[in-house]
């Protein structure tokens, strides 16, 4: 495995700024605002061609009497718990802290390696300060401008050099499949999540915002490794207020971008609403694999025809994704929450799963028979032949002798006729359609 590096510290001294410095890229929210990081946040990188897992953690602050702050410690402190080594970081404007000596009380009872990094030294003024911060009594220390990229060489120098020699994961990211769990806020996204691996690796709350970065999570499924996403709930544009909270909407429809199958979230004790409606199509039309889950179901009172009732409501209000399995759980019991890795092993299979051109044209000539397509201002649409080209999704290509004259209710009479002869279970399919050269 890759060795776990721990950026901790109090809140607002850059520890995200540093996080993104690192990795290179803009992944962890950066605000004035503290408190902004509340999960764990994990990225891959590399240095020096040794690879290594970076965890960027909420702020520390034992004084903070805001309902999350318990939550948000817990988090860090699970995070250096697993840690090869723990980047200490504190501001060398303000200088030090009691809330720094808090910090540094519960890392030294760690007994791990730790850099204490000196952020935000950016002239001579600052860097005095670095003396105040040796009373912390850590060997390590190192001043850097995370925001200027200043001192960040030396720091990843030092902090490769401390990790023991450690197998690299050997698993390459192109096999290991992205499950992105969407939805609105509260629905149980991080309960789902924590409830599958069996630790408190999210923070569940019945706050809603609560998650605010999309949050990876690795898991090992039959030999199959998943990366699971948590990410902040979707609330309609109308709600969203605050600037973080926009930049956590992008962020969990980056993630879904990035995914290969989606774990659409429902409260079995709300109705769908318009914007489960939104969330379901953008993952539609970004082709991706789909797994529709009702979750609360411990809660709703039931009869024997309810799980019934319930599967007709979810595909009169979702039909465009009629394709996806439906889930009925209760992250809170377990009630068949062991279900969800075997149906995305399934889905992942439909979503991969190719088929020879033999195959395709003879359901084409099949379909064709059974129900002819209809002449349009005196021309009869004619498919010659069809050929799959491509997975994630299952993509065709017809070859037809004018695209305009396939209605979109025929093109979904071949869609049907394609699923019936072969599953594509939870997943979309994409048909696209060419016109044949003329032959001579």
């Amino acid at each position: 495995m890759k060795p776990v590096v721990a950026i901790v510290g109090r809140p607002n001294v850059g520890k995200s700024t540093l996080f993104n410095r690192i990795i290179q890229k803009r992944l962890a929210i950066e605000e004035s605002e503290s408190g902004i990081t509340r999960d764990r946040l994990y990225a891959d990188s590399e240095w020096l061609g040794r690879p290594f897992m970076i965890v960027d953690t909420g702020g520390i602050d034992l004084d903070d009497q805001d309902v999350m702050t318990p939550h948000i410690r817990r988090q860090a402190e699970l995070a250096v718990a697993e840690a090869a080594v723990i980047l200490f970081v504190v501001d060398g404007r303000t200088g030090l802290t009691s809330a720094d000596e808090d910090v540094a009380a519960i890392l030294r009872r760690s007994e791990k390696p730790v850099i204490l990094v000196v952020n935000k030294t950016d002239n001579l003024d600052q860097e005095k300060n670095m003396f105040d911060f040796y009373r912390l009594g850590f060997p390590e220390t190192i001043a850097v401008s995370a925001v200027h990229g200043l001192g960040i060489g030396d720091l990843l120098d030092r902090m490769v050099d401390l990790f023991e020699e450690e197998k690299a994961d050997e698993v390459s990211d192109d096999e290991i499949m992205r499950v992105a769990f969407i939805g609105r806020p509260n629905v149980g996204k991080s309960s789902l999540i924590n409830y599958l691996l069996g630790e408190e690796r999210l923070i569940v709350s019945d706050i809603p915002g609560t998650t605010r970065d999309s949050i990876d999570t690795r898991i090992r499924h039959d030999d199959q490794e998943l990366i699971l996403i948590d990410t902040a709930g979707m609330r309609r544009r109308s709600r969203v207020e605050k600037p973080v909270e926009r930049y956590s909407v992008m962020r969990a429809l980056k993630s879904v971008d990035q995914a290969d199958v989606v774990l659409l979230v429902l409260d079995a004790t709300q109705s769908i609403a318009e914007q489960d409606q939104r969330i379901a199509g953008y993952a539609h039309d970004a082709g991706k694999a789909m797994i529709i889950v009702m979750n609360k179901w411990d809660l709703v009172e039931k009869d024997g025809k309810t799980m019934d009732r319930f599967r007709r409501r979810v595909r009169e209000e979702l039909s465009f994704v009629d394709y996806a399995p439906i889930l009925f759980i209760s992250a809170k019991t377990g009630q068949r929450v062991t279900q969800i890795l075997d149906t995305i092993q399934q889905v992942t299979h439909q979503y991969f799963l190719r088929l020879s051109t033999a195959v395709i044209n003879e359901v084409l000539r099949e379909a064709v028979s059974i129900n002819p397509p209809s002449a349009y201002k005196g021309r009869r649409l004619k498919i010659y032949y069809g050929t799959q080209t491509g997975v994630r999704p299952p993509t065709f290509v017809f070859f037809v002798n004018d695209p305009d004259l396939m209605h979109f209710s025929y093109k979904r009479f071949l869609e049907n006729k394609i699923r019936e002869s072969f599953g594509f279970e939870g997943t979309p399919l994409k048909i696209l359609l060419r016109k044949r050269e003329s032959q001579s």
